[in-house]
């Protein structure tokens, strides 16, 4: 396997942790700071607000900045924010050095990803971007459980602990393996917005921020949702963590060996229908450990295996502008996560943890219509555009 691709997947790997194991430590951190479930969760949202803002920005001021060095900026500015969180005195400070983290993420990700469709050939490139997905996923099967496990035995700030070493390892593979990679045309904050008036995409990316909505509805309280299954035990809670993790991990590698063939649609529209299914009914299989190991199982095989597909669709519609449209999409997860976080803390007290689901189940099943528009407006672009050649 390409080495290049691999060590930029570690750097993936790092954020994602960080990204999700907040959702295995939230009652910890709440009890340190002695604020409730939802105020804790609002570091989820901070991170994720700031990196979405701040991606597309990052992208084109940095323009002239060589990949390495910024790829090495951005994730030396995660390793250092996430010292700052473990030392915070109060969820403030710890609330500003979640933002960040987010501001390094926004330097390292989208640079990841565009480097590594740059690497490969044009036939390579829904593998290549599902090697990067996998270091996400690949988080969530291994670095968030193992977080959320020494978090409940050792501390929360432990954690982080484990996610600054990381993010240092990253560092440090970038800096030996990683090579100079030629600058890409310097494009304009604008340029770079100016996809968005392109229904097709928006349409798409769209249906991203609404699919992750409801997919972290859910996983950024995963441990009070499923707490009835779990006993309140850290290790149950981390083997909750590693099926999701490795379910997606083996549908997005599966995913990206597959769209290079068949396309996106199908694949998008399945999913999602899928995960619609899985949420709504997590109020009553969350309730037992067995019927919930199922549940994530299949919700996290379809939840991630919808990202790559996404790629895939928005490279495919313009392929000089993927790392701009592959950048945006990202920014769209990340969007998704932090409106999330934020509709859980406002509905936790109103209706309890156990029925986010039934919330979680709605932005999903408008995913699917805005995903069904986004298709026919593609279709009716490439006849458009067949009838004007002919």
């Amino acid at each position: 396997m390409d080495r290049r691709l691999i060590t930029l997947a570690l750097g993936m790997f790092a954020l994602g942790t960080d990204s999700f194991v907040f959702a295995g430590i939230l009652p910890e951190i709440a009890d340190s700071f002695g604020v409730s479930i939802g105020a804790a969760g609002q570091l989820i949202s901070v991170y994720a607000l700031s990196y979405a803002l701040l991606g597309p920005t990052i992208a084109a001021l940095a323009a002239n900045v060589g990949r390495k060095r910024l790829l090495l900026s951005g994730i030396g500015l995660f390793v250092i924010a996430n010292l700052g969180t473990i030392v915070a005195p109060n969820l403030g400070i710890a609330l500003a050095t979640r933002a960040l983290a987010g501001l390094g993420a926004a330097m390292f990700s989208p640079t990841a990803s565009g480097t590594a469709a740059a690497l490969v050939p044009p036939e390579r490139r829904g593998y290549a971007l599902s090697i990067i997905v996998a270091g996400l996923t690949t988080a969530t099967a291994l670095g968030s459980p193992i977080g959320a496990v020494i978090g409940g035995f050792a501390g929360w700030h432990w954690t982080l602990v484990l996610v600054a070493a990381l993010g240092a390892a990253a560092f440090f593979g970038i800096l030996a393996f990683m090579p100079d990679v030629p600058l890409p045309p310097a494009i304009s904050l604008r340029a770079r917005l100016s996809p968005l008036t392109d229904a097709r995409v928006g349409l798409t990316l769209t249906t991203t921020v609404l699919a992750q909505i409801g997919t972290f509805i859910i996983f950024s309280y995963f441990s009070v949702v499923f707490d009835r299954a779990t006993g309140h035990s850290p290790v149950v809670l981390g083997a909750l963590l590693v099926l999701w993790g490795l379910a997606g991990t083996f549908s997005n590698l599966l995913t990206g060996r597959i769209l290079d063939r068949i396309g996106s649609h199908r694949v998008v529209m399945i999913k999602l229908a899928i995960v619609a299914a899985v949420v709504f009914t997590l109020p009553i299989t969350s309730a037992h450990l067995w019927s919930a190991a199922i549940a994530v199982t299949i919700w996290g095989a379809c939840a991630w295996g919808v990202l790559v597909p996404q790629q895939f669709r928005l490279a495919s519609l313009n392929p000089p502008m993927t790392a701009v449209l592959v950048g945006l999409n990202t920014s769209a997860t990340y969007v998704g996560v932090s409106i999330a976080g934020t509709l859980g803390a406002a509905v936790i007290p109103l209706t309890g943890s156990h029925n986010l689901g039934y919330l979680a189940a709605v932005p999903v099943a408008i995913a699917i219509l805005v995903s069904a528009l986004a298709t026919r407006r593609i279709a009716s672009f490439a006849g458009s555009k067949s009838a004007v050649a002919a």
